[in-house]
This record gives structure tokens, C-alpha cells and sequence, in this order.
């Protein structure tokens, strides 16, 4: 488990990387000033998916990482 700090920078970089700076810290600001809860959110995200496509679609856009056993 990765501590507070590290979540923070990892997501912050995640965001940048899809997103750009200026649309990450739109997204921040956004999620920080409205009355955000991630759990409803995300319930009704996907509703027509399942698990296990989600998974798929999840795996297909994952990056291979050296430390994950993928080759050089």
C-alpha cells in the first residue's frame, strides 16, 4: 500500500497525462467545489456494463510495467 502523498502524486499525474495540466486542475477544482460522492458516481458510471467487460476494457488500456514481470 502506497502512503496519502504517493496517491496523491500518482493521481495527480494520472490526470495530467489524460487530461493535460489545465484540465486536471479543472477536474480537482471541479470535484473539490461541488458535493462529490465517488461512490454513487461510479454505481452509475457503467450502468450497462458488466464487471468483467469493465476489467477487459481496463486491461487493454493498462501500460506494461517492468516491475509486473511484462518484457523489456
Amino acid at each position: 500500500m502506497i502512503t496519502d502523498a504517493e496517491l496523491r502524486v500518482k493521481g495527480l499525474e494520472a490526470l495530467t497525462e489524460a487530461l493535460g495540466t489545465v484540465e486536471a486542475e479543472k477536474f480537482v477544482a471541479l470535484v473539490m467545489r461541488e458535493r462529490f460522492d465517488y461512490t454513487e458516481w461510479r454505481k452509475n458510471l457503467w450502468p450497462l456494463e458488466t464487471v468483467e467487460e469493465i476489467s477487459r476494457a481496463a486491461m487493454r488500456h493498462r501500460k506494461p510495467s517492468r516491475c509486473h514481470g511484462a518484457k523489456k
